[in-house]
């Protein structure tokens, strides 16, 4: 009997998905954005009865495709991002189906056109977010027109695609006369409550997760601020004063480093009290304020946060900051032409845009050419599933293609239940206002439930224009399968990156960076002076938003099969490693500054040099072996805990033996 069960036990381990399967599968955690979710409903359905109401379903159709474009594309909270989230990736959509349309029916023609329309949508992908739509948009549309029947003249699409993504971005921005900055505002709130929390956490095992929260906050609102600023020049701009209380709350941060390690008074809750009185105070704009009760600091680390809080609740409830002492620590954006020139530079001269833009005109090439020799109805949906499991920015390749069947399959089920039963005609605007607003409801929940959702929309528009109702369900199965099988042939199993993985060359180049952040924060003998602090403050905040886009980078990874999957998941710990050595490093800055005696040189190269030799390591290998540090230094001194976290960084050691 025990036998048995010890049996059947193995047999359902066995069957039981691996972890980087369920880790797509498993809903993310995240609020339903409602506003998105009305202007889905509304964008993709309107111009469907519009189109009926004027006898030209293909039209409204079309429009709406053009507002599915665009609703996928409206991720950002602030109203300017919103203009370049939307319409830019308009415009190279635009050019897509044009394309797309002039070689509708050509054959091999067709085949080297999205060929090559591929090669550029993979290489512009590479530069930034909204490049990355625009990319995908462009490559998107071209492959729709170039798979369906377009209504002339060959104008005709682009305008009505156009439109129907500019009608998303007129919805989007409604509210902004009413709500200009509260995004911005909100962003800086936000980030004054995730330090709050950070300084709550303080001393317990949740200190790391929380300075994770704190670096994408001050990440978001930076970008969305520094962004703006680029445009925006005036001296007494409302924009000035939010910049000038986010500044402040960099010493907070690095004072909060000194008291999870050191701190006694800082750790009690009025300290993380005041912060979120001083979020409330930046989201609502408020002024002045009672004057601040703290706990009495017990030592340098308490004083530096006390120092920090009380400079930030003068900026925040100060009515009009000097702006002439406002710096921007991050930099403003350059030029407009000096980014475009940079932009160019990097996607004509880069690897991994020539690799990324190769290997998808290489699937999509393939997929084309397939079609071509072998009769696959509406064979679009082949190259269209390659171009979004190929997607640079939305995870591993081979978990998307896996995913993307699963989300296809499911998305089917819903779409033949409508095809079949929904009587095409006005029964189409409601039912399109429903399923269009599940996609910013499901695509918050991971890509397979994006995948879901989005099925059905298009298939249900294809039929407005195709009218073959149900019969597009099975075909549309067999493309997407075969998309898939390209996607991971031609795009992951023939390239010996997708099994030789990278992340250890940018762990490296974090490490190397934490290096130069020590030589930096104690290089100068401690002497605080403002031009070493402003270069400490600027080196801290670009280490610590590199080091987010390696977490990043580890935990896309961590979804691979093996052994990719496995060597990230050996790595892993010593991503936290890096990131405590970091946090060490600002402790120790920060109770210098406060009082502490300063360490020795001698000292700090030591530590210096112990990181330059892991990083060297890390690129010299592709497993982990441990190295015994032998760091010398005062027992009491302020880099104690740095050569502790640097020794612990060393003695990591990988479960995969070499050989």
């Amino acid at each position: 009997m025990g036998d048995d069960k010890g049996g059947a036990g193995t047999r359902a381990g066995r069957l039981t998905p691996p972890d980087w399967l369920l880790a797509g599968l498993r809903p993310q955690t995240a609020p339903v954005p409602w506003a998105a979710v009305a202007r889905a409903g509304v964008a993709l359905s309107a111009p469907l009865a519009v189109g009926l109401a004027v006898g030209q379903p293909a039209y409204g159709a079309l429009v709406s495709m053009g507002a599915l474009s665009g609703v996928i594309g409206d991720t950002a909270d602030a109203y300017r991002m919103r203009i370049f989230n939307i319409a830019i990736p308009q415009l190279f959509g635009a050019v897509g189906v044009t394309l797309g349309t002039l070689v509708y029916g050509e054959g091999w023609p067709a085949v080297a056109a999205l060929t090559f329309v591929a090669l550029v949508s993979g290489m512009i992908s590479s530069i930034g977010a909204v490049a990355s739509v625009s990319g995908l948009l462009l490559l998107l549309n071209a492959v729709v027109g170039a798979g369906l029947p377009m209504p002339g003249p060959w104008w005709k699409a682009p305008l009505l695609l156009t439109l129907g993504g500019l009608f998303v971005l007129v919805l989007s921005l409604l509210a902004w006369p009413l709500r200009g900055r509260v995004p911005e505002r909100a962003a800086v709130a936000a980030a004054y409550r995730d330090v709050a929390d950070l300084l709550d956490a303080a001393g317990t095992s949740a200190y790391e997760e929380k300075r994770q929260a704190v670096t994408q906050s001050l990440n978001t609102s930076y970008d969305l601020i520094l962004a703006r600023r680029a445009r925006d020049h005036g001296r007494r701009s409302p924009l000035v004063r939010l910049l000038a209380q986010l500044h402040v709350l960099i010493p907070l941060v690095e004072g909060a480093a000194a008291a999870h390690l050191h701190g006694r008074a800082s750790r009690q809750p009025e300290i993380a009290a005041a912060v979120r009185d001083l979020a409330d105070a930046v989201a609502e704009g408020r002024g002045a304020a009672p004057e601040l009760v703290l706990p009495e600091p017990q030592g340098p680390a308490d004083r530096a946060v006390e120092a920090a809080l009380r400079h930030a609740a003068t900026v925040v409830h100060k009515a009009d900051p000097d702006p002439y002492n406002v710096d921007d620590r991050l930099g403003r954006p350059a030029a407009l032409r000096i980014r475009a020139r940079r932009a160019t530079r990097s996607v004509l001269l880069s690897e991994p845009s020539w690799r990324y833009g190769l290997r998808l005109a290489l699937c999509i090439g393939l997929a084309q050419a397939l079609v071509s020799l072998v009769v696959v109805p509406r064979s679009y949906w082949v190259a269209l599933t390659v171009t979004f499991v190929m997607k640079p920015d939305f995870g591993s390749v081979f978990s998307r293609a896996v995913l993307r069947a699963l989300g296809t399959a499911v998305g089917l089920v819903v779409a033949a239940a409508v095809l079949s039963q929904v009587p095409r005609g006005w029964w189409d605007v409601p039912v399109m206002a429903l399923l269009a607003a599940l996609i910013p409801a499901f695509s918050a929940k991971g890509y397979a439930f994006q995948t879901a959702a989005i099925t059905p929309v298009i298939l249900l528009l294809s039929d407005v224009l195709n009218h073959q109702g149900f019969d597009l369900v099975l075909p549309r199965l067999v493309d997407s399968l075969l998309g898939c099988a390209i996607a991971l042939v031609a795009g992951y199993l023939l390239w010996p990156e997708s099994w030789h993985t990278r992340i250890g060359d940018r762990l490296a180049t974090a490490v190397e960076d934490t290096a130069r952040y020590v030589a930096c924060a104690f290089g100068s003998a401690g002497d605080g002076g403002d031009q070493d602090q402003g270069e400490r403050v600027r080196s801290r905040r670009r280490l610590y938003r590199d080091l987010s886009s390696v977490r990043s980078e580890f935990q896309r990874a961590l979804t691979e099969p093996p052994p990719v999957g496995t060597r990230a998941a050996a790595w892993w710990p010593l991503v936290v490693a890096v990131e405590r050595i970091v946090d060490a490093t600002t402790a120790a800055r920060v109770r210098v500054s406060y009082g502490a005696p300063p360490p020795a040189r001698a000292e700090v190269a030591d530590v210096e040099q112990q990181l330059r030799e892991l990083a060297e390591g890390l690129r010299s290998s592709e497993v982990l072996v441990e190295v015994r540090a032998d760091l010398q230094g005062d027992e009491e001194g302020v880099l104690e805990p740095l050569r502790q976290e640097v020794k612990a960084a060393r003695a990591i050691a990988s479960p995969v033996q070499p050989g």
